[in-house]
């Protein structure tokens, strides 16, 4: 049988899936997946929440005799596929076909670094750390090292870094403990596997080891799906430029001290490593304070300057002296393969900018990284992913702008794209309500924030709480905050103060919670049911023109004879406050109302773009009638 006579009403599905209903929407995309995997064909699908898009695409990869490869943008829906939907699949339909799951680096515990961390090789000491202890336990017993499942041990934790390896510290098939190594063994099973699901980040992590010329590490395949396709062209940016960070440099002065005093006999090396972390500390501590992202000096700092002279002359001094220590250890072969590649990272922050790329620096409370960022990325995916002969579906609930995936093809460049665009599965006329309170002043008002949660207030009364209030910067964030911790009947929330995981749990908890986030919150997240009823959004989400990457895209553009607000910045913020109204309704049974406060939605022209790409609902100025909606009994 095909997929869509597996998702049909006489499909087997009906009957061993409780609550599996077929959707037409869901069919005609798993037609449309199922014609691009036999013609080799390159698909573009956007299928809003309800859509049914995740089988409609696993049940094409697994029927289609091909090896395939599932890639998405969280790790989240990564282990949803593998731990959930492609079992539930497997058993329901009775298919034997091999699955692996691979992640990367940094999600698996690496034995080597754990022993060395035990043995007080890096020294420091982390003996009383209070994960330690649950780490050992997992070494033991976990079948396949993934930390992601330790509960122990949270992504920010201290003592992560030094019990996993990264593309630099890795010993490779010079580990000694190679045999009992969970990365290679989840690569090995990705290798042998018909159907594999990564994440974007390991994609563009093995496109840009294959571009260098290293082994790879994910399996070709004849069979590419991208779900949440929208966060691609960003991941590809990341990957596709040049970053050295501080904690970079230091990580290799630390390693080199701890190889020194288990050598004894390279006196020499310990000040020479001493040099390396003074140089990375100076290069933060002259970029000062607070923490954020700026584009690269015109002309350099003194300071700033002189910081990076001293790493590039501590690196030059280590290459030597290492490469006479060659053979010495297997760690210190690795420390000299570490020292050449970051003084190839450090070589374009010390040359004269290239037109095709953006400088930026990242500046956090205790590190700093450099980036050199291309401004564009569709000639560089093009070339090193070619297609040929390949079956490529780029799917996502938000990749289209008012019905039209120009702007996705653009930053991608692929012109030769088929597309379909399925609205959602949910009724938004009789299930949702688009609220735009009058009389807000501009969002560049200095009182708009205020006016923003006067204005939403009685919004807040109605749902009970119940609700997301969406910033577009940290600084609105904090200012609603700091209004909203005066005001009774709420349990706040706000992000920054509590992880992520823990506020959406104590969010499901409370009777009436309500929480203010940007960033991370505005997609990814899923609350379903009455428990999250109302999203607020403060703006319109245009990125800043002050961001660099931003800034860089706009004068490529502009260099380029094109239109920068109304072939980037005006779609890029569709696409984001189509994800962000997204959280409220993920289920058939969630209701609730969305509100915009941003007056330039209905007192501008390009409002109507944002409008045009929203599902239809009713949109009202009356806050009595989101009263009202409230106050009705759910059908």
């Amino acid at each position: 049988m095909t997929a869509t006579e597996l998702l049909g009403a006489d499909g087997p599905l009906v009957e061993a899936l409780p609550g599996f209903a077929p959707r037409a929407t869901q069919l005609e995309m798993a037609e449309a997946v199922e014609a691009a995997i036999a013609e080799r064909a390159t698909l573009l699908v956007e299928a809003g929440t309800g859509t049914g898009k995740t089988f409609a695409y696993l049940l094409p990869a697994l029927l289609g005799g091909r090896k395939a490869l599932i890639a998405t943008g969280t790790r989240a829906l990564q282990d949803q596929l593998f731990h959930r939907d492609l079992p539930t699949l497997q058993r329901a339909l009775g298919l034997a076909v091999d699955t692996a799951l691979l992640k990367g680096r940094a999600n698996y515990l690496c034995p080597h670094r754990l022993e060395r961390l035990l043995a007080g090789d890096f020294g420091v000491d982390l003996t009383l750390h209070p994960a330690l202890a649950a780490v050992r336990g997992f070494a033991e017993r976990s079948p396949d090292g993934d930390l992601d499942t330790l509960e122990d041990l949270s992504p920010q934790s201290s003592l992560r870094p030094f019990v996993t390896s990264t593309g630099d510290n890795c010993l490779g098939q010079d580990c000694p403990q190679i045999g009992e190594c969970f990365l290679l063994k989840a690569r090995r099973a990705a290798q042998q596997a018909d159907l594999v699901v990564v994440n974007h980040h390991l994609f563009f992590a093995d496109l840009s080891l294959k571009e260098t010329g290293f082994g790879e590490v994910l399996p070709d395949a004849d069979v590419f799906v991208f779900d949440e396709a929208h966060l691609l062209p960003d991941v590809a940016t990341l990957f596709f430029g040049v970053s050295l960070g501080s904690l970079q440099l230091v990580d290799l002065a630390r390693d080199l001290v701890a190889l020194a005093g288990t050598l004894g006999d390279v006196p020499e090396l310990p000040a020479q490593a001493e040099a390396l972390r003074a140089a990375a500390a100076e290069l933060l501590a002259s970029l000062g304070e607070p923490a954020r992202r700026e584009p690269w000096p015109g002309r350099l700092p003194a300071r700033f300057a002189a910081a990076l002279q001293a790493i590039r002359d501590a690196l030059a001094v280590l290459a030597p002296a290492l490469e006479a220590l060659e053979g010495r250890s297997t760690d210190l072969d690795n420390a000299a393969a570490r020292v050449a590649l970051l003084q190839g990272r450090l070589a374009p922050f010390l040359a004269e900018s290239q037109a095709d790329q953006v400088r930026w620096i990242d500046v956090r409370a205790r590190s700093c990284t450099l980036h050199a960022s291309p401004v564009d990325v569709a000639p560089l995916f093009t070339e090193r992913f070619a297609r040929a002969g390949r079956a490529c579906v780029f799917t996502s609930g938000t990749l289209a702008v008012a019905g039209q995936f120009g702007h996705f093809v653009q930053r991608l460049g692929l012109a030769d794209a088929r597309t379909l665009a399925l609205p959602g599965g949910f009724d938004y006329r009789e299930r949702a309500l688009l609220y735009l309170p009058p009389d807000l002043p501009e969002p560049s008002d200095p009182g708009y924030t205020d006016a923003l949660v006067d204005a939403a207030l009685p919004v807040l009364r109605a749902s009970r709480g119940r609700a997301f209030m969406l910033f577009t910067s940290h600084s609105a964030l904090r200012r609603a905050a700091t209004r909203l911790r005066h005001v009774d009947g709420f349990t706040l929330l706000v992000q920054g103060e509590r992880p992520n995981g823990e506020l959406l749990a104590q969010f499901r908890r409370a009777a009436a919670p309500l929480l203010l986030g940007t960033g991370s919150f505005w997609q990814g997240v899923d609350v379903r049911g009455e428990a999250l009823s109302c999203v607020i959004v403060d703006k319109l989400p245009f990125a800043s023109p002050g961001e660099p990457i931003v800034a860089g895209r706009i004068a490529h553009l502009r260099a380029q004879g094109q239109d920068p607000f109304n072939d980037y910045q005006l779609p890029h913020a569709v696409i984001t406050l189509k994800q962000g109204l997204g959280r409220l309704i993920r289920d058939a049974g969630d209701r609730g109302v969305l509100m915009v406060g941003d007056r330039r939605l209905v007192g501008r022209g390009y409002g109507k773009v944002f409008l045009q790409s929203l599902p239809d609902m009713p949109i009202t100025r009356d806050i009595d009638d989101v009263q009202r909606f409230f106050q009705e009994t759910p059908a």
